[in-house]
């Protein structure tokens, strides 16, 4: 017995066919935008507004959908679609009823959809 392939049985694969065969990997979140995406997370779970999230990879887009309860539908979903990159922008954050709140390139531009205006308070 050798360490070398049997030749003889072996076929050629064109790869760009065997390219084409494979399936796709699912659009992910990298380790710095789910930071970004945390640290908004964070700050509204201790303002107690959100509870509970998931986060979802698909082959058109990564979502991280953010709940107020763990078996409603979720509050706010943050999308990113590659698809869209180049157009509008990979990065958008829709609400419960599916409207877009902002939509764009940066993602730390997109969550700033999430800060809050300060009010003056009279005492």
């Amino acid at each position: 017995m050798s360490d070398q392939p049997d030749l003889q049985s072996s076929s050629v694969v064109d790869l760009r066919e065997y390219r084409n065969s494979k399936e796709p990997l699912p659009v992910t979140f990298h380790r710095r935008e789910l930071d970004a995406i945390l640290r908004v997370y964070g700050r509204m779970v201790g303002d107690g507004e959100w509870r509970d999230y998931a986060i979802d990879h698909t082959r058109e887009k990564a979502v991280f959908s953010v709940f107020k309860r763990s078996g409603e539908m979720p509050l706010y979903r943050i999308e990113k679609n590659s698809r869209l990159a180049a157009r509008q922008g990979a990065y958008s954050v829709i609400n419960t009823h599916g409207t877009i709140l902002k939509r764009g390139h940066d993602l730390g531009q997109v969550l700033k959809v999430f800060d809050k205006a300060l009010r003056l308070i009279e005492t």
